[in-house]
């Protein structure tokens, strides 16, 4: 169990950061738990976890949030990047700002996230982590904005291990889908005409936060917690044809969601 850590967990009112609270509640550690919303985080013990609104995709927002975690925890022994945000569609349209919506999310507050602690530690121990995706591995229909973010902090994080100073130790966790409310959300208008059908291996946010605190405690390099991933990564390198039948079936659930949400989008007019 971790305890008498001082720690900032961004992402943390739903999904896999609500369950790393969870479990990090359950030792003597003081959390500044980060998100757009703070209603689940506001549940906790006011003594042990901080909440705190804040738009982490934003120099503005990463630079907040190290000066209230200076104020209201004296320090940050750990620090977990775990904020990001995934679409689902077809990339068949023309638009700048979505795309830097989810970059600026998912790759450029991670990435300035670590410069800023590397410089608030100064030369003492600390631990970074960041959730990365089993999508940053290997991309997916559907996801071609979300699986790009990914891989660029995969490249981010590979790269950086080779120059880290010796006082940081990095955990970076490598998630399947997750069954978080972004499966079970509607496209947004269309409440209850278009699901979104889940990729094949599904787990849920508690499994993987078993893992990843886990991992934190131990300060191991990788958290990947689904093993039939790591073992399909092994099978499709020798037999990529597997891989092939594998994206036809992903890809034929992403022309079912195009179809849904077009037939969905001529009944609203």
């Amino acid at each position: 169990m971790i305890s008498g850590k001082k720690i900032v967990l961004t992402g943390a009112n739903s999904g896999i950061g609500l369950e790393v609270l969870k479990l990090l509640v359950q030792g003597d550690n003081k959390i500044l738990a980060v998100d757009l919303r703070t209603d689940k985080i506001a549940t906790f013990d006011p003594k042990k976890v901080v909440p705190m609104v804040c738009d982490v995709s934003s120099k503005e927002g990463v630079d907040a949030i190290f000066d209230e975690a200076e104020k209201s925890l004296g320090g940050i022994d750990i620090f977990y990047a775990n904020a990001g945000f995934p679409y689902y569609e077809t990339f068949d349209y023309v638009d700048w700002g979505r795309t830097a919506h989810i970059f600026e999310t998912n790759v450029f507050s991670p990435i300035y996230s670590y410069q800023k602690y590397r410089e608030y530690l100064a030369g003492k121990e600390g631990q970074f982590a960041m959730t990365v995706s089993a999508i940053g591995k290997m991309g997916m229909p559907g996801y071609a904005l979300y699986s790009s973010s990914k891989f660029a902090v995969q490249g981010f994080q590979q790269a950086l291990r080779l120059e880290m100073p010796k006082n940081i130790k990095m955990t970076c966790l490598y998630p399947v889908a997750t069954d978080t409310n972004f499966f079970k959300a509607a496209v947004q208008g269309q409440e209850g005409k278009v699901i979104r059908q889940k990729p094949f291996p599904v787990q849920k946010p508690a499994h993987v936060a078993k893992a990843m605190v886990k991992g934190l405690e131990r300060k191991k390099k990788y958290v990947n917690p689904c093993k039939l991933f790591s073992f399909a990564m092994a099978l499709f390198a020798v037999m990529p044809f597997v891989r092939s039948i594998y994206w036809a079936m992903e890809k034929k659930k992403l022309d079912n969601f195009a179809a849904q949400t077009a037939a969905a989008g001529k009944d609203a007019k």
